[in-house]
């Protein structure tokens, strides 16, 4: 199988993680993988397999106008459009809403390749704007397929878009995960006898991480030794830095930025936390369940209310409620036995969601849509 993986970049996010997953598999497997982006080279942050092609168009950035904008994406479709004519790839895949337009576009009229594009947040969550949100509805039904990660997702797709089939496939987990660059040591941070509540993302306002930090500036004098620890790097740094420091909890609330050892820090934690205002299907989440943690979450659209079971794996609280937030924390927090009882059924996302299981549900698609054109 020739596989050609097309996403924005290969940076520090979860669709890049699962284009990487993904593209280490098959290139194992002994297909012939090609990643190929509009960034380049120098932003990859996860590591690939050796027999994974790389190509990095160098054409990514934002647009001064419309015009621009339009000639900077002709430019983009000619360019993915003549790396496909070159690699010559059986299926080629796009990975969220803008590459798989541009994957549409350039790949119109070649009639040998099938053409997959996957949604990696809940659309209405994230409007594209007007001219994006026109060129998803109608330049998907150019596309042999789109996939999404919840029924929420597919729903959405069926009513607002023309494309012509819709699958779900969620996340696969990585578990263990491998470390890498750069690593910070959870023992440096914080000492060994105090309780960690981890969360870890992008510095974002989809993250909530202010929610949590309301959150956890209300339970600290209740709960003195525990800390909080933010992992991750983004543009709310300074902030969510501010915020830290008026709590006056700089000595119990860590934002210590973006670390490739997570799994060091999964298998240190006591609890985990997702406070986001909304997620496609957080890996994070899973990660930390696989690693034997107990999860509290908003129930947002969409993706955690796939992956926990509340009462039985973890706890599930209305969307954006502090309050509610603050209760399930302070639950879990003061009550070690059922933060153990909970961990000890978390763990079965290595089944549920394991890689072998996800990976089959795509190769499923891809002999369904190669059996359509033979």
């Amino acid at each position: 199988m020739r596989l050609l993986i097309f996403i924005y970049s290969m940076g520090n996010g979860g669709a890049e993680r699962v284009s990487a997953n993904l593209a280490n598999y098959w290139a194992a497997k002994g297909w012939e993988v090609t990643i190929v982006t509009l960034s380049q080279q120098s932003l990859d942050f996860y590591e690939l397999h050796p027999a994974v092609k790389r190509i990095a168009l160098e054409l990514a950035g934002d647009s001064a106008g419309v015009l621009t904008g339009l000639w900077q994406n002709r430019r983009r479709v000619i360019a993915l459009r003549r790396v496909l004519r070159q690699t010559q790839p059986d299926i080629a895949l796009g990975m969220m809403a803008t590459a798989n337009v541009l994957l549409a576009l350039a790949a119109w009229n070649l009639p040998a390749l099938r053409t997959i594009g996957a949604e990696r947040n809940h659309p209405p969550q994230l409007p594209l704007g007007h001219l994006w949100e026109t060129l998803r509805r109608y330049t998907y039904r150019l596309l042999n397929a789109v996939t999404v990660q919840t029924v929420e997702g597919e729903r959405w797709l069926k009513n607002h878009t023309h494309a012509q089939r819709v699958t779900v496939i969620p996340n696969a987990v990585t578990w263990p995960l491998s470390g890498q660059e750069p690593r910070i040591s959870p023992g440096a941070l914080y000492q060994s006898e105090r309780q960690l509540l981890l969360a870890v993302g992008r510095l974002e306002a989809q993250k909530g991480f202010d929610w949590l930090i309301e959150a956890f500036f209300n339970l600290a004098n209740k709960h003195p030794d525990w800390d909080l620890v933010i992992l991750g790097e983004g543009s709310l740094r300074a902030t969510l830095d501010k915020q830290v420091r008026e709590s006056g909890l700089e000595h119990r609330i860590f934002l210590p930025g973006r670390a490739g050892n997570i799994g060091e820090w999964y298998e240190n934690a006591d609890l985990y936390v997702m406070s986001s205002r909304f997620e496609g299907f957080p890996n994070t989440l899973l990660e930390a369940m696989a690693h034997g943690l107990a999860a509290v979450s908003f129930d947002c659209d969409t993706g955690p209310r796939d992956i926990i079971r509340h009462e039985l794996d973890g706890l599930l609280v209305p969307p954006g409620d502090i309050s509610e937030l603050t209760v399930a924390l302070d639950r879990l927090m003061s009550d070690a036995l059922t933060r153990q009882h909970f961990a000890e059924r978390a763990v079965d996302v290595r089944e549920r969601f394991s890689m072998e299981r996800i990976v089959g549900m795509w190769e499923k698609l891809f002999e369904e849509i190669l059996v359509d054109i033979s």
